[in-house]
């Protein structure tokens, strides 16, 4: 029996297309593959980030006496220490107003705003900076060169202090879980209870923010520390 050209060739074209399809399958599998990896390295990378805390420095355990705020002997003393172009503190001073509608008239709060002794007015006129003085029964004062953030041990943005009526400290630390989350956490939580009388179940949290001193003089080049 004899075949003709156009009887085989299609059975030869149908052959010859099989490693085409092979190799096609292959590549899809490996891009595939490869940007699983990729997804999984940047949720990693990015979980890392949000829960790595900054540096705290020498806390003290009685108000400083170097400092120059007007300390009230009333009522608790709360202090936040602030670096003005930190994207990460938003979520500290949201956490501190929902703090502050819930303790009225219970604490004296500032928020002392890092400000180096040569920068301009505009170094501190933020969206941060605006949001803080919308906040009823806050002070907010700037803070040349960075002294009462040393006085009090503070070298990360969005270090929270309180102290009792007698100057002693009561809390150290952070108040949001991680890095720019807004939402229930231990340094509220404890801040809270301290105000109300009430053991905490923590009394210092770690700090999520720009570091302080670093970037006292670089502009508005702050970054939260990677």
């Amino acid at each position: 029996m004899e075949y003709s050209l156009l009887q085989v060739s299609p059975r030869l074209r149908s052959f010859s297309l099989q490693p085409r399809r092979t190799k096609t399958l292959f590549v899809t599998a490996l891009l595939g593959l490869a940007w699983t990896v990729a997804v999984a390295f940047g949720l990693r990378t990015l979980l890392a980030y949000e829960s790595t805390p900054g540096t705290v420095g020498a806390v003290p355990r009685q108000w400083p006496s170097t400092s120059q705020i007007e300390r009230v002997t009333d009522r608790p003393t709360l202090v936040m220490l602030v670096h003005p172009r930190c994207p990460c503190t938003r979520a500290s001073v949201a956490e501190l107003a929902e703090l502050m509608a819930r303790t009225q008239g219970k604490v004296d709060a500032y928020v002392l705003f890092l400000k180096p002794r040569q920068s301009s007015i505009e170094w501190e006129d933020t969206d941060l900076q605006r949001s803080v003085a919308a906040i009823p029964s806050v002070t907010l004062l700037s803070d040349v060169d960075g002294v009462e953030a040393r006085g009090f041990g503070a070298e990360t943005s969005g270090h929270t202090l309180l102290f009792d009526l007698d100057g002693r400290l009561l809390f150290s630390g952070g108040i949001t879980e991680f890095r720019g989350h807004v939402g229930d956490n231990t340094g509220v939580r404890a801040i809270e209870s301290l105000i109300n009388g009430r053991a905490p179940a923590r009394t210092a949290t770690s700090v999520f923010g720009c570091a302080l001193a670093k970037h006292s003089h670089e502009g508005d080049k702050a970054l939260c520390p990677k």
